[in-house]
């Protein structure tokens, strides 16, 4: 069955775009969504609408610096938009620890100025950058510098800006370095913010921990993908973009017996399904790598319960002796998949017609639409410095 993307859109007025985020994080407003009633309320009370002894999954990816700007003798200027790593390393943790040299694939703005052959050069203070075009239709770049024992971490956060959604339409300033970044944010590599997790504070958490609640930290670094319009008229015909992730052994083994599992945002939320679906991999081929893609959820049979999939996930730690795994996922959720994991979701509100909508259609069902046509009733600020909700999921049909 075709799932027509005008059916997924709404009416976003530009003013309810929040352009900036509040002063403080945790007094935006929060709509709690379960079994078709909806209530409204502020973030600082979200403890109060969550179930005993619940389990929340945040992520922990860190925005990386990712738009670089180098300006021409000529006075035109040339942006470098880092997407991902592929030399030495491909894996985004690592890349940002490299030192001397690192290529990487961008996105080039105004590449029509940038000559084949020709280096740009890049001065911050005694740090010096150098950019050479290596595959213009592919946009590779090789980025070298001095001082050489710097990390590529360290020249970014010097050099860079932050990657804000092309929806804002502002370039970024001095604070949102720090708005524009979760609070228990640890593992670099993202170009977006996990969103859903920025409106928690530091009293949240405590609060949280303080009435049993347990926290995880799992990471999915998020691409510049997230913000990639669906062009297709039908959804199933739209490519899904790809994320790294990483998960540990303590987040698998809290899944056998955390009682309510919460994702703190769709990232989280994509983690944690991706998880279910490797361990149905395993299940059948032990030596099966970590990489779930957009039709797998369709196409993996049989299924299995979520408890089995988890322990061959814990198969696959002991046999590698290690507590950390490092995948990839296309994951694409949308009206019709039958969910294996999550049982709430804390998350913004999305762009119409994006792929994270079809999200919430999959997680809610149709109530999708009273859910955001409450919050425009009700003067909710949208997109990623905007308010949040508290959504239950409905159960499949």
């Amino acid at each position: 069955m075709a799932l027509l993307m005008n059916d997924f859109s709404y009416e976003l007025p530009d003013h309810r775009i929040a352009k900036y985020p509040l002063p403080e994080r945790d007094q935006s407003k929060l709509l709690v969504y379960k079994g078709g009633e909806i209530v409204h309320s502020q973030f600082f009370k979200i403890d109060k609408y969550l179930p005993p002894h619940s389990t929340l999954y945040f992520n922990d990816t860190k925005v990386i610096p990712a738009r670089l700007h180098f300006q021409k003798d000529t006075g035109a200027v040339i942006e470098i938009f880092l997407l991902n790593p592929l030399a030495p390393s491909t894996l985004l943790q690592q890349a940002m620890t490299v030192t001397h040299h690192t290529q990487w694939q961008c996105t080039i703005g105004n590449l029509k100025r940038w000559p084949d052959g020709t280096t740009l050069i890049k001065t911050v203070g005694e740090m010096t950058i150098h950019a050479t075009l290596i595959d213009r239709v592919a946009g590779i770049v090789d980025l070298r510098w001095t001082p050489q024992s710097l990390t590529f971490s360290e020249i970014i956060t010097q050099a860079g800006n932050v990657p804000l959604p092309p929806y804002l339409h502002r370039e970024a300033e001095e604070s949102d370095k720090q708005t524009y970044q979760t609070i228990y944010s640890r593992n670099e590599g993202a170009v977006a913010a996990p969103t859903a997790g920025l409106h928690f504070t530091t009293h949240v958490l405590n609060s949280l921990l303080k009435n049993g609640h347990q926290l995880q930290h799992l990471t999915l670094h998020v691409s510049a993908g997230t913000f990639q319009p669906v062009k297709a008229e039908n959804a199933a015909d739209h490519t899904m973009h790809q994320e790294q992730l990483v998960i540990t052994k303590e987040n698998v083994e809290s899944l056998l017996n955390a009682p309510v599992k919460v994702a703190v945002g769709t990232t989280a939320l994509r983690t944690l399904e991706s998880l279910y679906w490797f361990g149905v991999k395993l299940k059948s081929d032990p030596g099966a790598p970590f990489r779930i893609t957009q039709y797998d959820p369709n196409q993996l049979t049989p299924t299995i319960a979520l408890q089995d999939s988890i322990q061959e996930v814990l198969k696959l730690f002991t046999r590698l002796k290690t507590d950390k795994i490092t995948g990839e996922t296309a994951i694409y959720i949308m009206p019709g998949y039958n969910f294996k994991v999550v049982d709430a979701l804390i998350t913004n509100f999305h762009q119409p017609a994006s792929t994270l909508i079809l999200l919430i259609a999959a997680f809610v069902g149709s109530d999708w639409r009273a859910v955001y046509d409450s919050a425009i009733k009700m003067d909710y600020r949208f997109l990623s410095y905007g308010d949040s909700s508290l959504l239950f999921r409905t159960p499949a049909r």
